[in-house]
């Protein structure tokens, strides 16, 4: 086959023989990847998607369009998917159960407007800076980012930390737990069979029946006594949300919360880290940096499917009514028509990056995200004097998936700006002091509470020794 694609427009996606989008040159490289693909095939290509064929759009343009869908062609739901409805996908294609979830991420029209609204209203007192929740939320975010970094520093106020699993993946499921309304030690049982699924281990099947029970039985006791959190502000706001549809909605947030901020949460560390100016390029302000990172190495590399009702030309294709479409965030951010005209030199990026969607499937979420984000990369930033990279930054092990794009871990040896150890026993267990290193600025006091379950177990397990 030539360089550039050059037969006629309509061909059946079913007929080409197309090449594996996942593989080792996607883990070690996706840009190359998708470089490769619109050089061959331009800003639509196809390719094969663990043994099924899918559209994936690369261009920037085309991406926007799909995502904004004026005129309503583009759906979500399963049931438009031809293949499928023909018998010729098999139930256990590995995507099967994200896909067949039923939330609102796969509903369009009234279904997505009403599920929405739940979630705006149900956001809506944590996201806005003037209402109390939001400020207590946020004041339980740094604390959280404090305990985290002080179980790091058990044992001396230098050493060795994996900031992926000791600290970005936890903090952001922690502040899940919160939102949801579930009791400490609930909570963090819950929190790591979330941690169980997304990494898809040989525990993930019986964590997910765990996960989806606790779900269910946190929305009935939510309907009953209503508390002051995400899953009773969302049943106030559609009083007529079901069990089933209520469980599937919280469902999603340890997950999206969870492993796209706790991405975004590394992917900053990482690009501050790999700067030789870092405390330079924070004093821009973080919510820049993290601008700049999610348009640069946004998490969520690629979103679920979307179907056209009619056939629609897309790119140099015919995409057929009912055939698979793939969006590719990272593959439009990384489109010449896009990246091409913006200025690397500029203090302040574009904010035209498709990191948080757009349409009708925008993230409802994005202030959440971006708050948990900046606090998480601040506080480790105030309290740590010197951190760095253990390892090249073109040497960090990613994790690569059919959507996501996340590094397995952080790798990274730090020094405290003052070691805090208080005396007596706290959230983490009694912890011993040694010498103190010369104080730099004064760091909160933990506050005092039972020893946690699972989740500091597996914390403290994580901890190397120096």
């Amino acid at each position: 086959m030539p360089d550039a694609w050059t037969a006629s427009p309509y061909v059946p996606l079913s007929s080409i023989s197309v090449e594996p989008l996942l593989g080792g040159d996607y883990d070690s490289d996706p840009g190359l990847v998708y470089k490769r693909l619109r050089t061959k095939y331009g800003p639509v290509a196809p390719v094969d998607l663990l043994g099924v064929p899918v559209w994936l759009v690369l261009g920037y343009t085309e991406v926007l369009q799909v995502l904004q869908n004026q005129g309503g062609i583009w759906n979500k739901h399963l049931r438009y998917w031809r293949a499928r409805a023909e018998g010729r996908i098999s139930p256990a294609w590995p995507l099967t159960p994200i896909f067949e979830s039923d939330n609102s991420a796969f509903h369009d029209g009234a279904q997505l407007r009403r599920l929405r609204h739940a979630w705006t209203a149900g956001l809506a007192p944590f996201q806005d800076p003037t209402r109390p929740q939001a400020q207590a939320l946020e004041r339980a975010i740094e604390q959280y980012a404090d305990d985290l970094i002080t179980l790091l520093a058990e044992g001396g106020g230098n050493g060795w930390a994996d900031l992926s699993a000791q600290y970005a993946r936890p903090l952001p499921l922690m502040v899940s737990n919160r939102l949801l309304g579930f009791e400490s030690i609930q909570g963090d049982d819950v929190l790591m069979d979330v941690w169980r699924v997304l990494d898809a281990g040989p525990d993930a099947t019986a964590a997910s029946q765990r996960l989806i029970a606790a779900v269910t039985d946190l929305a009935l006791t939510k309907m009953r006594h209503p508390g002051d959190d995400l899953p009773s502000y969302m049943l106030a706001a559609v009083p007529g949300l079901s069990v089933e549809e209520l469980s599937r909605e919280i469902l999603m947030l340890p997950g999206l919360i969870g492993d796209f901020t706790g991405s975004l949460i590394c992917n900053t560390l990482v690009e501050v880290m790999g700067n030789p100016d870092a405390r330079a390029t924070l004093s821009q302000g973080i919510e820049e940096v993290v601008n700049r990172v999610a348009l640069a190495n946004s998490p969520m590399a690629n979103l679920t499917f979307r179907f056209p009702a009619v056939d629609v030309q897309l790119g140099r294709f015919v995409i057929a009514a009912g055939d698979p479409v793939m969006l590719s965030i990272a593959g439009a951010h990384a489109d010449p028509q896009f990246g091409g005209a913006l200025d690397p030199q500029a203090m302040r990026s574009t904010r035209a990056h498709l990191a948080w969607g757009a349409g009708p499937h925008s993230c409802l979420g994005r202030q959440l995200a971006m708050r948990v984000t900046t606090i998480a990369v601040s506080r480790l930033f105030e309290r740590f004097s010197r951190v760095r990279l253990a390892m090249p930054p073109d040497q960090l092990p990613w994790r690569s998936s059919p959507m996501a794009r996340t590094l397995r871990s952080l790798p990274v040896q730090f020094e405290l700006a003052e070691y805090y150890a208080p005396a007596g026993h706290t959230g983490f267990g009694t912890v011993s002091s040694p010498e103190p290193m010369p104080p730099v600025m004064a760091v909160p006091a933990v506050r005092q509470e039972p020893p946690r379950s699972a989740l500091w177990r597996f914390l403290r397990g994580l901890r190397r020794e120096r």
